[in-house]
């Protein structure tokens, strides 16, 4: 792990960009709920929603300001005057204005030029500015943009008064030593700071994240779970703890009561948790293997490259075929039942025998039926 005192700013929008997962609608009493459980985890900043979606949007966005919650709150917006217009008088001091960065997007999305897209920053941004908004400028598709163009972008947001410029993945294309060089490259033109938004098509949306928080962006975006539009997002507890371990970088952010807000958005969302997925999957923690097991009872650190208590989690040590007599014993231990090696290994056949039937690892009552079997 490298050394690192920087602090990187989590910008989590799980409930705009989470929320823009295809079939994924919140309540209110759910965003409401998921705000003030991010925000109790110490997220400093919640993306919160898109103010043009219409008037239901807007009262929710409202009702979330309303919170007081001690996170600095987000909109979202197109750079487009009608949709600031709808961002303004929402207890929202702070506005994502999103205009294409890329040719591709430009030309056959927006049927403009690079010349308007400047213009339109230099306009919205000042408009917004003047409003008293603290602006961040999204350069959508940053990822297939010209890096020249996106200085010019950034130059002509900083000059209109914005205060930081997020490089959106767009489309989940990017990998890490590429972006690597495209925040680097984007930090040696702007003083202003630099927000990271992957996307997870290519499964490397928080090694991206990592990539450019390393390379001197300054915030990064995050959703609960990894939720998402297409594959997702980069994940919370991901992008936490890697920032940390691998870099030493702080965030603020305590993931100890994780696993309930990790709970509340799987369930508000209707998107089931992959049993094996990154630290919050069932799994994750649970040891079978002998060897494992047998390394991990010494002491925790032979198998252990993640503490799961970073994330309120624990391991657990499971009976299976590939299981060994020390885990056996340990697996009696804490029944209360004390057996020696040799019981276990005589318990070894029947474990494995009762696994391959019932595709299952053995609860209480059936050790206790294979030891009164003995």
């Amino acid at each position: 792990m490298k050394s690192n005192s920087r602090t990187i700013i989590i910008d989590d929008t799980t409930l705009r960009d989470g929320e823009q997962s295809a079939g994924v609608v919140f309540s209110l009493a759910e965003k409401l709920a998921i705000a003030e459980q991010l925000s109790a985890l110490g997220v400093p900043e919640l993306e919160i929603g898109i103010p043009a979606m219409g008037a239901q949007e807007r009262d929710e966005i409202k009702a979330i300001a309303a919170l007081k919650l001690p996170s600095n709150l987000l909109v979202w917006s197109r750079m487009r005057d009608d949709d600031l217009q709808h961002s303004l008088g929402l207890g929202v001091t702070s506005i994502d204005l999103s205009i294409s960065a890329s040719d591709q997007h430009i030309q056959h999305k927006l049927k403009q030029s690079r010349a308007w897209v400047l213009a339109t920053i230099e306009r919205c941004v000042k408009t917004a500015v003047d409003a008293g908004m603290r602006v961040c400028v999204g350069a959508e598709d940053a990822s297939r943009a010209d890096s020249d163009f996106l200085t010019q972008m950034a130059e002509a947001a900083q000059a209109a008064g914005a205060c930081r410029i997020r490089f959106a993945d767009t489309v989940g294309i990017m990998e890490p030593f590429g972006v690597f060089e495209a925040i680097r490259k984007l930090r040696a033109v702007t003083d202003m700071d630099i927000e990271m938004h992957a996307h997870d098509d290519l499964g490397l949306a928080t090694a991206n994240t990592l990539a450019a928080a390393f390379a001197g962006a300054t915030h990064v975006n995050t959703t609960v779970n990894g939720l998402g539009e297409r594959a997702g997002n980069a994940a919370l507890e991901e992008v936490v703890v890697g920032l940390k371990q691998l870099y030493g970088f702080e965030t603020g952010v305590d993931l100890r009561n994780f696993p309930a807000l990790s709970r509340q958005v799987a369930t508000a969302s209707g998107d089931t948790i992959g049993s094996r997925k990154s630290l919050i999957g069932r799994d994750v923690f649970s040891h079978e293997a002998g060897i494992h097991v047998d390394g991990l009872l010494k002491d925790p650190n032979n198998y252990q490259g993640v503490d799961p208590a970073l994330v309120g989690r624990s391991h657990q040590l499971v009976l299976g075929k590939h299981s060994g007599s020390q885990g056996v014993v340990h697996a009696y231990k804490q029944l209360g039942i004390q057996i020696n090696r040799w019981q276990a290994g005589r318990l070894l056949p029947l474990i494995r025998e009762f696994v391959s039937l019932h595709k299952r690892a053995p609860q209480s009552t059936d050790l206790n039926q294979f030891l009164h079997s003995l």
